[in-house]
């Protein structure tokens, strides 16, 4: 290899760096002591007179054409030089046996000095060999760092998303030691959701560890392909300029990989979960509320912001500013008859709709008068005379004189004691399960919930009536 190199070495001290071939006549500069092809050096000159000196072609160093003279020295080193065979490892050209001393930009490819004269590549720009592999050279160093900065960050990602798994198994730890302990005092009454919490508490643990797996498995997946490409460009950079140019279009569209994004282990809805299950430590009074509550709704709904629609109002509604409130008026209002408008009963709709997931809202009713909460379908007929039934595409609980009823077909008395109907009523609506269900929300007491109905391709709106009395929104 070492004796490669200087034979290398000693093909290049006589090669012209005009015309990149051995030197043809020689001649040597007095002043910098470079040396060129006579012809070469002679050629230059005509090309660059610009005036009686000319620039040197190695370093600018300015001359007069008299100022070279002939180097007789050089020809028996340039005659021992010649004898040598090019040297192995693919530094010459396999057609025209010739050393590959250019670099063809729009090929981008190592070519030698035939090849540069040949039709495939005579109008094609050229470098010579040791700058063009620079070049690509400094390009691929850039790359090389930002991997390895890139690597970096995904070892602290790894690093940071187990410190958390680790963490957040604690939590569960905990939580599942406080609800032992709990349900050890409420056996009798919550054996049943003793083993509902655990049994969530053991899928957020699957889960957990399952995108902790799935996480790091991604990481080391990235990992390993940084490793092998920055171990495979280090490699790449460490051959010969020819070698190392071979197919350089292909490496450098290997190069342009996307930078690699944190998917992120654990999504803060997992982690808020997580921690509502360890905060299980409220009196025992509000907790059998929660779980009263919890067994009635099935799940844990988001509360929605239901305002009322004005469009829809009947001509006889009052509703408030803040459409959060409405009343029956003592005169009709001279409002246009638009197709939205109920004309007939004093009923208005939400501005919300739903197509998806579980909502619950809260509504108020005053003392005495008429009154009707639920949902409707955005088809509900909005003209004439109107029957408050699923039938009619209307979910609702209704009441007059303490006496309420769910508007069922036919009508189902809800059996409330003397005085005692509810004025705080809690409407749930799981679209997906086609369910509509009613809560006291003072009481936290199940009124009724309806059949499971088919809800699919069409919006629900909350469903509000009016008669002698204020309806308001919480």
């Amino acid at each position: 290899m070492a004796a490669r190199g200087r034979i290398q070495e000693l093909q290049e001290a006589v090669t012209c760096s005009v015309c990149l071939a051995y030197f043809n006549d020689s001649v040597i500069h007095i002043k910098c002591g470079h040396h060129f092809c006579r012809a070469c050096i002679a050629q230059h000159c005509q090309e660059s007179r610009t005036s009686p000196r000319c620039p040197c072609p190695e370093c600018r160093d300015p001359f007069r054409a008299g100022e070279f003279q002939p180097n007789r020295g050089l020809r028996n080193v340039l005659e021992i030089a010649k004898k040598f065979p090019a040297p192995s490892g693919g530094r010459a050209c396999e057609k025209h046996e010739e050393l590959l001393k250019l670099f063809c930009e729009v090929d981008q490819t190592p070519i030698c000095l035939v090849c540069r004269e040949s039709r495939s590549h005579k109008d094609h720009p050229v470098l010579p060999i040791k700058e063009a592999a620079q070049d690509y050279q400094e390009q691929i160093q850039r790359h090389l760092e930002s991997w390895k900065k890139e690597r970096d960050e995904i070892l602290s990602y790894k690093s940071s998303g187990e410190n958390t798994s680790q963490e957040l198994l604690k939590q569960l730890k905990t939580g599942r030691q406080k609800i032992v302990a709990e349900f050890q005092q409420l056996r009798q009454f919550l054996e049943e959701q003793e083993r509902l919490l655990l049994a969530q508490l053991e899928e957020l643990n699957k889960e957990i560890e399952k995108r902790r797996d799935e996480y790091v498995s991604k990481l080391s997946e990235e990992l390993s392909s940084f490793s092998s490409l920055i171990s495979e460009m280090e490699q790449k950079c460490q051959l010969p300029a020819s070698e190392f140019l071979q197919d350089i279009k292909g490496t450098l569209s290997r190069c342009e990989r996307e930078k690699f994004q944190n998917p992120g282990a654990f999504s803060s809805e997992l982690k808020w979960r997580i921690w509502k299950s360890s905060q299980r430590n409220a009196p025992l009074e509000t907790r059998m509320k929660e779980f009263t509550d919890s067994l009635s709704s099935r799940c844990r709904l988001d509360k929605a912001n239901v305002t009322l629609d004005p469009d829809t109002a009947h001509p006889e509604l009052i509703l408030s500013a803040d459409r959060r409130s409405v009343r029956e008026g003592n005169t009709r209002q001279n409002l246009p008859n638009n197709p939205e408008r109920f004309d007939s009963w004093t009923c208005v709709l939400g501005c919300e709709g739903f197509t998806s997931g579980r909502h619950y809202w809260e509504v108020e009713v005053g003392v005495g008068g008429f009154w009707s909460v639920g949902v409707a379908r955005e088809s509900v007929s909005r003209k004439g005379w109107m029957s408050l039934t699923p039938e009619q595409e209307i979910w609702t609980v209704w009441c007059s004189k303490d006496q309420c009823w769910a508007s069922t077909s036919p009508l189902q008395r809800i059996p409330f004691p003397p005085s005692s109907a509810p004025r705080r009523i809690r409407v749930y609506l799981d679209y997906e399960r086609g369910q509509v269900s009613f809560f006291d929300a003072g009481t936290w007491d199940p009124i009724v919930t309806f059949p499971p109905a088919s809800f699919t391709g069409e919006r629900i709106r909350p469903f509000f009536w009016a008669v002698d009395c204020t309806v308001q929104l919480l």
